[in-house]
């Protein structure tokens, strides 16, 4: 039989044997109670400084407690046990009750907590981060994605993000992009930047979007789409553009497949090229400021 609160009732004759055995021990060699139909009568409560003014009676199917002279002092037997065993966790109280009368119960398999005996099967992605300039190809750290979105979310990248924007000339805002920000690699972990160098894919593909005409129109049918589910997007450094960063499945196609896959997808389904340098493993994403971020769910509870 497993354990539980009913099959302990069922051993104990309601839990009377149960008050029998915390009484007994801090009154041992004594009759501990009295058993008359369905009362016991008056006992000694040991947390009242053992004066006779604990009440047992057997209500219904459990046996239950009062205190004549302290009249929050009342409850059903396991809540009597608690006092005793110290403890108010119901699964650790049962086995302590359990093993203490040797009732010889078995442990219930709580559903709950299975999976503490299962394999972990959690999808992890991780990915390389980067120092600025982009001329440097080795990785400072590796990270998941609910740690780039802290980054991204925060001020450490806002001065930088405003200087950017506030750049008229395309070349000199591509130079000044290149030296000062910080980038990771989405699509994995890398030794070296590049895509001979690659650790570990994280399942990850970067779609980049440019000179939208409306970004939060766009942000919102991402956020939408019916194929596709969205791990994490936001604005481009240059604050005309989108970073999508979606999740694929590279076991049967490789990564260049599935980004000409999508970007197919994407142009029939919006009418919208998108940046064809999301083709490579390695390509690098620069770090900038976007409150307005977002992350899936899933992320923000790892």
């Amino acid at each position: 039989m497993e354990i539980s609160r009913e099959a302990i009732l069922d051993k104990t004759h309601y839990g009377l044997k149960i008050y029998a055995y915390v009484l007994r021990q801090y009154y041992p060699d004594t009759i501990v109670l009295s058993v008359k139909g369905r009362d016991c009568g008056i006992t000694r409560n040991p947390f009242n400084g053992g004066k006779e003014t604990l009440r047992i009676h057997i209500d219904g199917v459990i046996a239950t407690h009062r205190d004549t002279e302290i009249e929050t002092f009342k409850g059903d037997v396991f809540e009597f046990a608690q006092y005793h065993f110290k403890t108010i966790d119901e699964a650790e109280l049962l086995q302590k009750i359990n093993e203490a009368l040797h009732l010889k119960l078995e442990i219930k398999e709580n559903d709950e907590l299975e999976w503490l005996n299962k394999p972990d099967d959690t999808w992890y992605a991780y990915c390389s981060f980067f120092k600025a300039p982009v001329r440097n190809v080795f990785p400072a750290e590796k990270m998941r994605l609910h740690q780039i979105f802290a980054l991204i979310t925060s001020d450490k990248y806002k001065a930088i993000t405003e200087e950017l924007r506030a750049i008229t000339d395309v070349k000199e805002a591509r130079k000044f992009k290149a030296n000062r920000f910080d980038y990771v690699t989405f699509s994995g972990t890398f030794e070296k930047r590049n895509d001979k160098n690659l650790l570990q894919h994280s399942n990850l593909l970067t779609i980049d979007f440019d000179h939208l005409e409306n970004i939060q129109k766009f942000k919102e049918q991402l956020l939408n789409d019916e194929y596709f589910e969205t791990e994490m997007l936001f604005i481009s450094p240059s604050g005309d553009g989108l970073k999508w960063i979606i999740r694929i499945d590279i076991s049967e196609t490789s990564h260049s497949e599935y980004f000409t896959a999508v970007g197919n997808y994407i142009k029939h389904t919006y009418n919208i090229e998108v940046d064809q340098s999301g083709k490579d493993v390695s390509r690098a994403c620069f770090l900038p400021y976007d409150p307005t971020a977002f992350l899936h769910k899933r992320h923000q509870a790892l």
